[in-house]
């Protein structure tokens, strides 16, 4: 695995070594694999390994277009891959609007409170009022029966069809960035235009998170796909990395979510 461990960074040799078992499992069995819903950077990554095989291919799908969190099926060639295979399923939020008021971070922390593992938790979706929810189709029937309360707000989930989930209210800008490094307190500080010392604080406060985990090293080197959050700002990843400029520059196309 060494010529595969290279090419990536010591904290993700364990994910990659799950992607090579769904590999040599769907190579063993020529039955299709299905991930649970994996971060840009994890699916960057799974699509990287199954390219390396001429026999399988590798599709995703996180229930709407343009969907951060998604599920990967890694399949054989003779595999056509349908929409029910992603198992999916969509829950819409009922609570009095008017009297109480939830939050991404409210919402998410509910759900791990019941019990369900992260990854079998995709997008969280509002159009500034209603909220759906896109999980593991089976975690749907748990959820609904154990989340009654998020926050201080009583809540009741129902079911929807994919088609008819919220078009986001999200609002995401593209921008390139020249960075003399891609450390995270740099880009921090570039990509919301701070000082690195003001980032290292946030850091160090525990308001920052990568790819969904907390991060407290400011030197932690981010990379394609890796999703940058910091409470109060938004959220931003690197979309793509171009050739360095000539003063050997990184030069970065990053997507911001617009607050």
């Amino acid at each position: 695995m060494d010529h595969i461990y290279q090419h990536y960074r010591p904290e993700e040799y364990e994910f990659i070594d799950k992607v090579a078992g769904w590999i040599e499992q769907v190579v063993s069995s020529f039955a299709p694999y299905v991930t649970l819903f994996l971060t840009p950077r994890e699916l960057m990554i799974v699509k990287q390994m199954v390219a390396s095989s001429e026999d399988l291919q590798v599709s995703s799908f996180g229930a709407y277009q343009g969907a951060e969190r998604q599920r990967a099926i890694i399949y054989p060639l003779y595999y056509q891959p349908l929409e029910a295979d992603y198992q999916l399923t969509a829950l819409n939020i009922n609570y009095p609007q008017k009297f109480g008021e939830l939050s991404h971070g409210k919402i998410l922390g509910s759900l791990i409170n019941s019990g369900i593992e992260r990854d079998r938790i995709g997008d969280i979706i509002t159009d500034g009022s209603s909220w759906h929810i896109i999980l593991d189709q089976t975690m749907a029937d748990y959820i609904m029966n154990s989340v009654r309360k998020i926050a201080n707000v009583g809540v009741h989930l129902e079911p929807i069809a994919l088609s008819e989930i919220l078009e986001s209210n999200e609002t995401w800008e593209e921008i390139t960035v020249i960075a003399s490094s891609l450390r995270l307190d740099t880009l921090l500080g570039k990509v919301y235009n701070f000082s690195r010392q003001r980032a290292k604080n946030y850091i160090a406060a525990g308001m920052v998170k990568v790819n969904f985990v907390p991060m407290e090293r400011p030197d932690r080197e981010i990379g394609e796909n890796d999703i940058v959050s910091l409470r109060k700002f938004g959220r931003f990843w690197i979309d793509q990395m171009f050739e360095p400029t000539k003063k050997g520059n990184f030069r970065l196309n990053i997507r911001v979510l617009l607050r």
